[in-house]
């Protein structure tokens, strides 16, 4: 089992002759993901030639839209790799057309943007992932965005993260057990899918055993993660906060990391979230060491 990414997914990628599109194509396709094609409307009518994990050509075709490619492949997630400028429009276009999933990769994507696409989701079936994420990865099964897929294999491990490298490392540090999704949701100010998204489908997923949450300093997501487990999630949460060390005030990496006024500090978080029963570690290989020893009582 998995949550919302699996071997059955059909995927798309909105601007799959671009640079990243290229590459992370190629990618997605040696981590085993059923890409069916992709989106350019100046390109629309050709195809792209990857290969697929036997090292067999695939001829990839490019549809005009979003809409189009649903009507022809059956996709029901897509990937969009499109410049920041761009990004609400492909939105909006993948929202109208009701692909089940999707994930956006792009970095530097304007808030005011981000506001006004999520809002227009609301209400409609589009899951929106990110945007300036690594996106989701069943190992094993399917990825959709820029996760190595060799970092790790499946497992009982749930993960979600507001850091992309921090994702990686925590499945690195936590290779010998394996994942059944790993997805990092971002770390801008508006986000789509957020953690307790994540916490309630992992509670919900009989395969995922034990869930690690990854967040850093600003905002009070953390907090409000830390309430709804307190609440509603059985299973073991271990957690870790970055940014123990940032200057209060002073915007971290994320566009979404900013201390102000003792709000969303590393701490405070920190607390919140041992009130509820997480086990919060200092460093990410200490979040990764109780999580261990967790799995091992199992």
């Amino acid at each position: 089992m998995s949550i919302f990414l699996n071997k059955d997914s059909k995927v798309i990628v909105q601007g799959i002759t671009g640079g990243e599109g290229t590459k992370h194509t190629r990618l997605m396709l040696k981590a085993g993901t059923n890409i069916v094609g992709g989106v350019n409307a100046r390109k629309a009518g050709t195809t792209v030639t990857h290969q697929d994990p036997d090292g067999n050509d695939v001829e990839l075709p490019v549809f005009g839209s979003v809409a189009e490619a649903i009507k022809e492949t059956g996709a029901d997630v897509s990937v969009a790799f499109v410049p920041p400028a761009f990004t609400k429009d492909a939105v909006i276009e993948a929202i109208d057309a009701e692909i089940g999933l999707l994930v956006i990769i792009t970095e530097g994507v304007p808030v005011q943007d981000s506001a006004e696409f999520w809002a227009y989701a609301q209400g409609k079936q589009t899951r929106i992932i990110g945007p300036n994420c690594p996106g989701i990865i069943t190992p094993g099964e399917a990825l959709a965005g820029i996760t190595p897929a060799t970092i790790s294999g499946s497992g009982p491990v749930g993960l979600v993260s507001k850091s992309g490298t921090l994702t990686y490392q925590m499945m690195f540090e936590l290779k010998d057990f394996g994942f059944s999704t790993a997805i990092g949701i971002g770390g801008d100010p508006i986000i789509g899918t957020t953690h307790i998204d994540a916490l309630e489908a992992f509670e919900n997923d009989p395969d995922t055993k034990a869930i690690v949450m990854i967040g850093e300093i600003g905002g009070d997501a953390e907090e409000k993660a830390a309430a709804y487990i307190k609440e509603h999630v059985t299973k073991p949460v271990v957690g870790y906060v970055a940014g123990f060390t940032a200057p209060e005030g002073k915007t971290m990496g994320h566009a979404g990391a900013i201390v102000s006024d003792g709000a969303g500090t590393a701490q405070g978080k920190k607390e919140a979230l041992e009130a509820a029963g997480v086990k919060v570690g200092k460093t990410p290989s200490e979040t990764a060491q109780l999580m261990r020893d967790i799995l091992q009582a199992l």
